[in-house]
């Protein structure tokens, strides 16, 4: 059952997804391959992409992952959050060459908006998130992968999570992520280094599950640890950015990031877990 997602003594309205992703356009084009237009064996695997901006980035990062992913059942569901460049037609394009999935805002709605609308348009069962940038390697998605589904085999549903060990940022950027994570770490006892990374796999479910708000993608560890399943993390490649410019000032993730780990602690204290056993009859 979908859990309930309205206001009320246990849910702020602030994390209502109703005023936060919007009904994305119909889709800019689906490839017709059997993987992404529904006339075969459905993906086992969604690759989920925001994209803001990142038409030079298009192309390089899908044949990447047609690379990493060769002989897997898998479709790319890429969500354009109303680019102002050539990202959308670049999209359709690429749905002729690859197993995609291209949908866009009509007004940018951010980041954790445009994951949002990817998941829920995504028909794998497993979901692994890269950043639009290509600063990600898709190199490392089948090794995430394959600890994500080891941990589910085990009995509990788990998000893989990449820690970008040598990041190719800014000094400045490593700093800020650095002071972050360790504040963040603390509050909010998610023991993930670097939540930062846009890198990570998890069950389509586990997410459906999460409640959904701005910035989401930040907290996706902590998000999932309130649910009782697990968070592991993983060491994964970091590339410098070598196609358009990055969408985030540093402080404006600052501000935003502190208001926002405020919301995620209410969060925390609020929830609980109810354990429901039948009743056996008399």
């Amino acid at each position: 059952m979908a859990p309930d997602l309205s206001p009320g003594p246990d849910r702020p309205a602030s994390a209502d997804p109703a005023p936060v992703v919007p009904r994305a356009d119909a889709p800019v084009a689906i490839a017709e391959d059997s993987a992404a237009s529904g006339t075969g064996a459905p993906p086992l695997l969604s690759v989920v992409i925001p994209m803001r901006n990142e038409a030079p980035n298009v192309l390089p990062l899908l044949e990447e992952i047609a690379a990493a992913l060769d002989g897997t059942r898998y479709e790319v569901v890429c969500v354009d959050d109303g680019s102002t460049d050539e990202t959308a037609r670049r999209l359709a394009e690429a749905t002729l060459r690859f197993p995609l999935v291209a949908l866009r805002h009509a007004a940018s709605c951010g980041q954790s908006a445009a994951v949002i609308s990817g998941v829920r348009a995504a028909r794998g069962a497993w979901i692994a998130t890269l950043d639009g940038d290509g600063q990600n390697d898709p190199a490392d998605i089948p090794r995430l992968w394959a600890r994500a589904r080891a941990e589910v085999a085990g009995g509990v549903p788990a998000l893989v999570a990449g820690h970008r060990v040598s990041r190719k940022d800014s000094g400045v950027k490593r700093v800020t992520s650095r002071i972050a994570n360790a504040i963040r770490a603390r509050l909010l006892g998610d023991a993930t280094p670097d939540t930062g990374c846009g890198l990570k796999v998890f069950p389509r479910a586990l997410f459906l599950d999460l409640p959904r708000f701005d910035h989401m993608h930040r907290y996706l560890p902590a998000l999932v640890l309130r649910q009782g399943a697990r968070v592991v993390s993983e060491p994964v490649n970091h590339r410098p950015r070598l196609r358009g410019a990055s969408n985030y000032g540093t402080l404006d993730r600052l501000i935003v990031s502190l208001s926002d780990l405020l919301g995620v602690i209410w969060l925390q204290r609020r929830w609980k877990r109810p354990a429901a056993e039948p009743i056996p009859p008399p």
